[in-house]
């Protein structure tokens, strides 16, 4: 379909008007001391049905029409923000920490993420879900997002707050990343696998699948995608690098030789085509294809990702984040008690986990309430969960709100509490302290353990 010059005028408006919202109401957060893309997702709440649509119903459906070429394009820049916000991601993913934090990691990744999921599969058999599910109807897929939706942890979100405090080289920032970092590759699988549980008969006229004869949502076809994603998360983290390297170096690499970074968007672009192929998640590959280049080494490789890491948040990532708000309808497809509800279901059990195995590791009764707070920040993944399960047609439009509000809060709980802590003076984390061993930490003392 040509774009026709109004066309042409509808979208220029479009993305002037959410890059704008995007970039100003993020700054405006990031002076606040609070993350950047709640500002950015506040942007576009302020561009949809809840402010703009409501008070200029006329205005908003010029400024943003619903058919047509235009929300076409708009729903393909949608698409590459969110590929490049995992590239990114997997770019960025680093499972380091030091000697005597092993054991709190495991601990709290082990309890922080088996039992929120496992809270996750009771609430939901509870609860009424018919006006939560969405219209691909597959109840299965449903309650693993459902369940990943109170599990998951942000990395991008908790580590740009400890970065904002001065504490990211810290024991405590290691053990929360390391944490968080282990947990958003289980949330990805799980994700993929429930994205392979609703694709249509049509979308299975593509790929390897189809080319098996598997049909859609039977046995066969749930095992397949575990199968397939999982050797693929497999391939990726064993063989990716090596690939990658190989390619990178082949003597005929013309595209390398040309732009170091139009090589690493292709090797992106390729590797999210192979997962299409076998029906894992796009997201999947494009984070999959980050983690490959991430670990690949040198060579002007770190200096390209970081020039796609700031054209990308400079353009891409904010307007994805944008349209995440645009979706949102708070006036209409919102449940406030339902909301509350689930906030409060999920923090407890979020946080109640991680204070559990961190205390279990050993850590001190302070340390393990910080870690909780932190770990409980939902932020980016979250926000990614819901509008990939929304996309997929797993959630309505009603929970996808009530997801996207929960990251949010979470994120603010969380930043709001550790600066507190931070400004306060007191260890974010240290030994835990028996009866006969005193603290020897001076009264008032500015420590960021």
């Amino acid at each position: 379909m040509k774009l026709s010059v109004e066309d042409l005028s509808h979208l220029l408006l479009a993305l002037m008007l959410l890059l704008s919202a995007a970039h100003a109401c993020g700054y405006l957060f990031a002076r606040l001391r609070q993350p950047r893309v709640i500002g950015e997702i506040l942007g576009g709440l302020l561009l949809g049905p809840t402010l703009f649509g409501a008070i200029g119903p006329e205005a908003h459906a010029f400024a943003f029409p619903k058919a047509g070429a235009v929300p076409a394009v708009i729903d393909a820049i949608y698409q590459l923000g969110l590929l490049l916000l995992m590239f990114g991601a997997g770019a960025e993913l680093r499972s380091t920490f030091g000697p005597g934090e092993g054991k709190t990691v495991g601990w709290v990744t082990v309890t922080g993420m088996v039992v929120p999921f496992a809270v996750g599969l009771g609430f939901v058999a509870l609860i009424p879900s018919a006006e939560l599910i969405g219209p691909a109807n597959s109840r299965a897929a449903f309650v693993l997002v459902f369940s990943l939706a109170i599990a998951v942890t942000s990395i991008p979100v908790i580590s740009r707050i400890m970065g904002d405090l001065g504490i990211l080289d810290t024991p405590f920032a290691r053990i929360v990343l390391a944490v968080a970092v282990i947990e958003d590759v289980i949330v990805y699988v799980i994700l993929a696998i429930a994205i392979g549980l609703v694709t249509t008969p049509a979308s299975h006229a593509f790929g390897l699948q189809h080319a098996l004869g598997l049909a859609p949502g039977s046995a066969a076809s749930v095992a397949y995608h575990v199968a397939v994603t999982l050797a693929f998360l497999g391939l990726a983290r064993g063989l990716g690098p090596s690939a990658y390297r190989h390619v990178r170096r082949f003597r005929f690499n013309l595209v390398r030789r040309g732009s170091v970074i139009g090589f690493q968007l292709a090797f992106m672009l390729a590797v999210t085509v192979l997962a299409t192929l076998l029906g894992v998640v796009p997201l999947f590959g494009a984070f999959l294809a980050g983690i490959a280049i991430g670990a690949a080494g040198k060579d002007g490789a770190a200096e390209a990702r970081e020039t796609i890491r700031a054209f990308s948040l400079a353009f891409f990532v904010p307007v994805y984040f944008a349209i995440v708000g645009l979706r949102l309808d708070l006036l209409h497809e919102f449940s406030l008690h339902f909301f509350a509800l689930f906030l409060a279901i999920a923090c407890v059990a979020k946080a109640a986990s991680v204070w559990a195995g961190a205390r279990l590791a050993g850590e001190s009764p302070n340390a393990a309430w910080n870690l909780a707070v932190a770990l409980n920040a939902r932020g980016g993944p979250g926000i990614v969960l819901a509008s990939v399960a929304y996309d997929s047609a797993i959630i309505s439009q009603q929970f996808y709100a009530v997801l996207v509000l929960l990251a949010i809060v979470t994120s603010l709980l969380a930043g709001t509490w550790l600066e507190r802590v931070v400004r306060s003076g007191a260890p974010l984390r240290g030994p835990a302290l028996s009866p006969e061993t005193p603290s020897a930490q001076a009264p008032g003392s500015r420590v960021y353990p």
